[in-house]
């Protein structure tokens, strides 16, 4: 066969830019691929469907007229198995999702590194026959914004929001790792979300924070006199969560037993009741999460090697915040946004000195930390701006250099992306335990009377009981604190043991 039979690979570009037509088609075509154009979501649709469809396709997102993401369904709906690549200017979860989820092979960022942009031509064209039997995804989702509560566009968090969007295709058992504090739950409300499960409930389950001899009882449920002080019946979680996804956050710190139990609703989809001797069928799909190394677990005994593997089908790992410093920015300003929406704060912004400071601390607690650190900043600050003398004292004095972010000046309008969404956590009761933390180290700007106005005021604002919730969120962390020991949590909490039994149910 001569080199003139061979025929090069043939590449369409979707913009309604022309300058970016322009730019793409000329890094492009220094490999030789025959670049043809549309200027258009509507002529890139027509030009698939007139045919010979192209081996790969740049399409952009946001057009006037047909979108990229309208495009992209008439496109795969026309021709299944082709490879298109979405470029967009903006790099959120969204964009990252709906890519992955429509079967994008990927997407590319504007403006264009070349480099980058031919090498992902290279790789797409090179893998052509394996990625054309990926599987279409549907969209539950139409705007490109933060909904998902999890804010960043780093390449090590691209990569999570492409698994995602893998796994929610399917039912697949997806374990989730990474430090405490880094978003873990976040990720598996994502994949609930976009699942076909998304319209039946989804429960969230502490392992770590349900004493061991009620853990079964919380997950399977129990029958009337099962045990001391089963005075009824109880329908457990996976009961409960039937049809829908079980999140089994901390599942390192689960017990031998309830392991065994967990294997057995993931082989054959089923439960017992403790003290039942009835066998229910539950159609619940599992996401797991932990921080600790399952690994080494299975191989100290402490954790079942079966077990592991059920869950371990599918992993998305968390990265720590220290390893995505270039998102602070834009998480700082998610949690400042939802604290001016929820919380009427006057704070808006933050000084470019204190967002340096932000940007050297390694943070340890991870994102959950860095959301205490700006709701404690933006309760004390005296105006609408968070300043260096506003942060804690060990963030100011940091000297770490793992982030690596370039603080804006002062003069830009803004120094993070806007963003406009809700958070998962409670800003007050947040705003609680920073407020704590604070008492405790004797920092004199935030007083208990302060913090109790802002706890009172926040909790009247969500019209919820106001002793009821805080007995709750105090029992539970005190449990948790305590690692499930009862009497040490009874001691600190004043009461005793039976009495804390009795108020475990709710």
């Amino acid at each position: 066969m001569t080199d003139a039979s061979v025929k090069s690979p043939t590449i369409l570009v979707i913009d309604d830019d022309a300058e970016v037509r322009y730019s793409l088609s000329r890094v492009l075509s220094t490999r030789k691929y025959q670049v043809s154009e549309a200027a258009s979501g509507e002529e890139g649709v027509a030009l698939v469907k007139k045919g010979p469809a192209p081996d790969l396709i740049f399409l952009d997102v946001r057009m006037s007229g047909m979108g990229g993401i309208e495009a992209l369904q008439h496109i795969r709906s026309t021709s299944p198995r082709q490879l298109v690549v979405l470029m967009t200017a903006f790099g959120t979860a969204q964009t990252a999702i709906e890519a992955m989820k429509y079967g994008a092979f990927d997407y590319v960022m504007k403006p264009f590194d070349p480099q980058r942009v031919l090498a992902l031509a290279e790789n797409a064209l090179k893998t052509h026959a394996d990625l054309r039997a990926a599987g279409d995804y549907k969209p539950t989702i139409n705007t490109e914004d933060y909904k998902e509560g999890i804010v960043g566009s780093s390449p090590v968090m691209q990569e999570v929001f492409k698994v995602i969007g893998q796994v929610t295709a399917s039912d697949v058992t997806v374990m989730i790792t990474g430090e405490s504090g880094s978003g873990k739950e976040l990720v598996a409300r994502s994949i609930f979300k976009h699942s076909h499960r998304a319209t039946k409930p989804f429960i969230a389950v502490n392992c770590a924070a349900i004493p061991d001899n009620l853990i079964e009882s919380e997950l399977f449920g129990h029958e009337r006199g099962s045990f001391t002080g089963a005075t009824g019946q109880r329908i457990g979680k996976f009961e409960l969560c039937d049809g829908g996804t079980i999140f089994l956050d901390e599942i390192g710190d689960m017990a031998p037993a309830t392991q065994t139990k967990i294997l057995r609703v993931l082989q054959a989809g089923e439960i017992q009741r403790v003290g039942g001797t009835e066998t229910i069928r539950v159609d619940v799909r599992v996401i797991a999460a932990t921080n600790k190394d399952l690994e080494a677990m299975v191989k100290a005994k402490t954790f079942r090697e079966d077990l592991y593997y059920r869950l371990n089908v599918v992993r998305i790992r968390m990265p720590a915040l220290r390893e995505r410093a270039l998102d602070i920015p834009s998480i700082v300003d998610f949690f400042l946004q939802n604290l001016a929406k929820q919380r009427k704060s006057r704070v808006t912004r933050v000084s470019a000195e204190a967002l340096a400071a932000l940007g050297r601390y390694p943070w340890p607690g991870n994102v959950r930390e860095l959301e205490n650190v700006i709701y404690r900043s933006a309760i004390i600050a005296q105006g609408d701006a968070i300043l260096l003398n506003d942060i804690p004292a060990e963030v100011r004095g940091a000297t770490s250099t793992e982030a690596t972010f370039v603080p804006p000046t002062e003069a830009s309008d803004s120094p993070f992306d806007s963003v406009r969404t809700a958070n998962a956590e409670n800003v007050a009761l947040a705003s609680a335990r920073i407020a704590a933390e604070s008492i405790a180290a004797g920092e004199p700007a935030l007083t208990v009377d302060r913090a109790l106005d802002f706890l009172h005021s926040s909790l009247r604002q969500e019209k919820t009981p106001l002793l009821a919730r805080l007995e709750q969120e105090m029992i539970s962390r005190t449990l948790a604190a305590h690692a499930g020991d009862l009497k040490a949590a009874a001691a600190e909490l004043g009461l005793t043991q039976a009495a804390l039994k009795k108020k475990l149910p709710k």
